[in-house]
């Protein structure tokens, strides 16, 4: 965090009210209101700034930052948002205190306003490419798997083990991404809320799963040893190649930081499920593709822990490929192998890639 000084703030000020602004004191609440500090603040601490409009009245305002917090407020992201929020939401409640303005430290440590922000957006680098699910596609259609695929997958595999290789710092993360995965909107339970009725999925199974779910967050939280550098949504169709083995991949999602079984089941869980649409089974193309990566990627990181933690990451990963929201024209042979296969891997101490058409019933 920057320091705040008596000139970016006037000029902070004078942008906000559209007129010069003269900033008379500025004082960090709680302390000696006769003790001035114009030159630094406390990180997280409201300043109280007293300040002259040109032509006009004196006024006060309260300067507030936030400091990060293992209480979701570990990222940036995630203190804008309680702040973008808090500026709305004073305003809307009568009696409260009125929220001027919420605004932004920029890199040279100047501040903008955002008050009038109603929406954001995010502008990327444009990739040329073709998504890897073509690649699963045309296996499916083919059962033919030639030494690009097989290239390609090991690529994929040698681009995860040098990404996981980056430890994180903070292990209050772990704890923080393994409780997202049960409870956030975008994870397990936000995906059991979002199935509409169904005659194969009962609201008494997506609670079981949830259940089993919730014993699994609580053996793992303390695993905080794990937390790497992940990508967080490594599907296919966020992966794109070029003509031989070079790849750029897309929307990260969820944080920078994660157990590597995330990265790891999100692919390789896509070869189970295009098998399955072929074949009823893991065999084949998608069998081959599935060992021998699982094989190279353990071999490589020496992360064999991994297999005593990947349960929940494949009820989250089985959970979107068996949706009627996400797959509506999938088979219900193929949903109900889904999810016998979460069931059942959430059972299990242990994963055993070997042990697949096991866990899908037979």
């Amino acid at each position: 965090m920057p320091e705040l000084g008596r000139e970016i703030m006037e000029r902070y000020l004078t942008e906000v009210f559209k007129a010069p602004v003269s900033v008379l004191s500025m004082i960090p609440l709680g302390e000696n209101t006769g003790t001035e500090s114009i030159k630094t603040y406390g990180y997280g601490k409201p300043v109280r700034i007293d300040y002259q409009i040109a032509g006009g009245s004196r006024g006060s305002a309260v300067f507030h930052t936030m400091s990060p917090s293992p209480f979701g407020h570990e990222h940036m992201s995630d203190r804008a948002q309680s702040l973008l929020w808090a500026h709305r939401a004073f305003n809307s409640l009568p009696g409260h205190v009125r929220s001027l303005d919420v605004g932004a430290f920029q890199s040279d440590s100047t501040l903008i306003s955002l008050g009038k922000a109603d929406e954001f957006c995010l502008l990327t680098e444009y990739a040329e490419g073709e998504g890897y699910n073509r690649d699963l596609e045309r296996i499916r259609a083919t059962d033919a798997l030639s030494d690009l695929d097989v290239a390609r997958a090991d690529a994929l595999c040698d681009y995860l083990v040098k990404t996981h290789q980056v430890t994180g710092g903070d292990p209050g993360l772990y704890t923080r991404r393994i409780r997202e995965l049960v409870g956030h909107g975008e994870c397990i339970m936000g995906l059991t809320d979002s199935y509409p009725p169904h005659p194969l999925i009962p609201a008494s199974l997506l609670e079981e799963i949830e259940h089993r779910c919730v014993k699994w967050r609580w053996k793992l939280k303390p695993l905080g040893h794990r937390l790497r550098q992940i990508h967080g949504d490594f599907h296919p169709w966020n992966i794109l190649f070029g003509p031989e083995t070079g790849f750029c991949v897309l929307d990260r999602s969820r944080g920078e930081w994660g157990d590597p079984a995330d990265d790891v089941v999100c692919l390789t869980a896509n070869y189970l499920f295009f098998s399955l649409q072929r074949n009823g089974r893991l065999e084949g193309a998608f069998e081959s593709l599935f060992l021998r990566f699982w094989e190279r990627y353990l071999s490589a990181s020496q992360d064999r822990e991994m297999l005593n933690v990947v349960a929940p990451y494949f009820a989250f990963r089985g959970l979107v490929m068996a949706s009627p929201v996400w797959y509506p024209r999938l088979e219900d042979s193929v949903r109900q192998r889904l999810l016998t296969f979460i069931l059942t891997v959430l059972e299990r101490e242990s994963f055993d890639p070997n042990e697949v058409n096991a866990y899908c019933g037979g």
